[in-house]
């Protein structure tokens, strides 16, 4: 049974409300608000959205999203080629570069290390990750990963696997709190903890 008059209307409210943080009462406004514009509106959000969903590739190189074969980070040739930051996934690159505090080159993880949802490193891109060391001038690598179990954990693994490869580990600073997403944390808080990172230390316990 419909819970609106339209069955459209309940359709459309159903499919706003599977979006992510889209509760009914959203997802019933936005529906009404989409139905109070003019067409050719409505057919332009949808047709960026579908132009969107079936053209956005991701990058060979980073797996950031991107346009091309190659992301535009990846093809800036004014980057500095031999940072690398390490992040959990494609938000994360957004924020750090919403800070204009980085300039260089970001490797996207798709995930952290979870045993507890049975995510393991072999689920993630550190296969990717290894062969961009071996085959790229890198210097550094910058862990930007969540303050969290998860993302302490992920740190570990990584510094320890690639230690062979005397390549300098560092860590974002810990202004930024415990058990946060840095999508969430406001851009001077970001941009500082990378500009003021830390040499990580692999030896040390995980809390």
């Amino acid at each position: 049974m419909n819970q609106f008059s339209s069955r459209h209307l309940d359709r459309a409210v159903g499919e706003l409300a599977k979006l992510p943080g889209i509760g009914k009462k959203t997802a019933l406004r936005l529906a009404l608000h989409l139905l109070r514009q003019q067409e050719f509106e409505v057919e332009s959000l949808s047709s960026s959205l579908l132009k969107m969903h079936q053209e956005i590739k991701f990058c060979k190189r980073c797996h950031n999203i991107s346009d091309g074969e190659i992301c535009s980070i990846c093809s800036n040739s004014k980057r500095n080629n031999g940072q690398l930051c390490i992040v959990e996934g494609i938000n994360d690159v957004i924020a750090i570069e919403k800070t204009d505090e980085y300039f260089g080159l970001f490797h996207v993880l798709g995930g952290v290390i979870s045993p507890m949802d049975g995510v393991g490193p072999q689920d993630i891109y550190i296969n990717t990750l290894e062969d961009r060391i071996i085959k790229e001038n890198i210097s550094e690598i910058i862990m930007a990963l969540p303050t969290t179990i998860e993302g302490d954990t992920t740190i570990f693994y990584l510094a320890k696997k690639l230690a062979p490869y005397n390549i300098k580990i560092t860590a974002i600073a810990r202004g930024v709190g415990v058990g946060d997403e840095l999508e969430y944390i406001d851009e001077v808080t970001l941009g500082r903890s990378i500009v003021n990172r830390l040499p990580y230390n692999s030896n040390a316990k995980i809390k």
